[in-house]
């Protein structure tokens, strides 16, 4: 018998719904948008960092440029070595900012992203759909660890251009030479580190962290940035306590701040300059890399089974 989709009721004509012959990945994407959709933060707390950014480095560079006398300012001068560094500043400053307010988004999007749909209710209406809950779990994780670093990226390059053209006119205006801010290598290595710094560490490193949110947020009735860092917290006390250690703590900090192994990037930095820190098969080989990896599995598996038993609050 023919199994051919009825648009109009639904239904295939041998009664499987239509819905369920959609591919999975078909349903990924889709549940993925959805999240796009209802959480404009992803989108707008990276493009508000970057207008101030672009704000902020207008008022610096007319400021350095103000009291120079035109046409000072030109590669090869005397003293342009570190007015170009002034000038070159913001740019780093600004991937600073927007890196910092998409993590931000991402923490408190995991905390929420479960907890929400049983909160407000509309859980029921998304177990109605013939979507899994394991597919409503990754796509909610895909977003702070694949999507956010890939929005940060986007809208920190397209930041770099437009203060590199506001610039670039603010000197011309001034009588300086715009080609400072034109270096062939400065803008394309930044980029380069920066692509290398968001999808490593704050997709791949801080995957554990975003894994541990989303548990909480499946498992917590009430609260979940409390549960989410009060359990740390205890424990870490009564580490020290009883054994006077502080394994946790520099566990946690490692995780926060570096990428562990004798791994010489770090998370904390924005130094983008030096291409030769460049080390990902050493990243990706590491040992850390991969228990917070085989962590981050078991907090979205618990997250699953947490969601596959919950039910509106």
């Amino acid at each position: 018998m023919s199994s051919t989709p009825n648009a109009a009721s639904g239904f295939t004509l041998d009664g499987a719904p239509a819905a369920a012959l959609v591919m999975p990945w078909r349903q990924f994407y889709w549940l993925v948008q959805r999240e796009l959709w209802e959480n404009r933060s992803i989108f707008m707390a990276p493009l508000t960092a970057g207008l101030a950014a672009v704000l902020g480095s207008l008022v610096s560079w007319a400021r350095l440029v103000a009291g120079i006398p035109a046409g000072v300012l030109k590669p090869g001068a005397s003293d342009a070595g570190a007015v170009n560094g002034l000038i070159q500043q913001p740019f780093y400053l600004a991937s600073l900012l927007i890196m910092l307010s998409t993590l931000l988004v991402a923490v408190f999007y995991s905390m929420s992203a479960l907890h929400g749909d049983r909160r407000d209710r509309s859980i029921l209406f998304w177990k109605s759909l013939p979507v899994s809950d394991l597919m409503t779990v990754l796509s909610k994780a895909s977003v702070p660890i694949v999507v956010l670093p890939l929005v940060t990226f986007a809208v920190t390059v397209a930041t770099h251009w437009v203060m590199l053209l506001a610039g670039s006119g603010i000197l011309l205006v001034s009588g300086q030479d715009a080609a400072l801010l034109w270096s062939p290598f400065f803008l394309f290595s930044s980029w380069l580190m920066l692509l290398y710094h968001l999808v490593l560490v704050h997709g791949l490193w801080y995957a554990p962290i975003f894994g541990w949110l989303l548990l909480i947020s499946a498992w917590a009735k009430r609260v979940p940035i409390l549960w989410a860092f009060l359990p740390p917290l205890a424990i870490g006390i009564m580490e020290k306590i009883a054994l006077n250690t502080k394994h946790l703590g520099a566990m946690i900090a490692n995780r926060i701040g570096g990428a562990g192994d004798g791994s010489t990037f770090t998370a904390g930095g924005i130094s983008m300059d030096p291409l030769t820190m460049l080390t990902p098969i050493h990243f990706l080989t590491s040992r850390g890399l991969w228990i917070g990896l085989a962590f981050t599995a078991l907090c979205l598996a618990g997250a699953v089974a947490c969601r596959r038993s919950a039910g509106p609050m």
